[in-house]
């Protein structure tokens, strides 16, 4: 894997935000959970799809602060328009877990 400089990690926009709805996503090609996710003031509310059914169900995803990249551009999944990335690490299976703080942390912070 090739390095890159700090200034190249400052121009990937990682924030945190809470995730204010999810809804089943039966259309996407994978399956997945189409999420509305509150970024605070700065940034506001961002919708996006994750294949994350392995793990999660919608009802179990409301409140969750989750991490995602708010600067890539928009992305169109299906009829569904994705405007972040939500982050995640896959497990011993490749299923992904969401990455998120381990404590509540104002919405909208970014990454350091």
């Amino acid at each position: 894997m090739s390095e890159i400089s700090f200034d190249d990690f400052l121009k990937v926009d990682v924030r945190v935000g809470v995730v204010l709805r999810a809804e089943p996503f039966p259309q996407a090609r994978k399956a997945a959970i189409k999420l509305w996710i509150d970024f605070g003031d700065e940034i506001g509310e961002k919708k996006t799809s994750a294949q994350i059914t392995a793990h999660y169900r919608p009802e179990t995803l409301v409140g969750k602060q989750v991490m995602a990249v708010v600067n890539f551009p928009p992305r169109q999944i299906g009829k569904f328009m994705s405007e972040v990335l939500v982050l995640g690490l896959p497990d011993e299976n490749g299923e992904i877990v969401l990455v998120g703080p381990d404590q509540t942390v104002p919405v909208g912070g970014r990454l350091h």
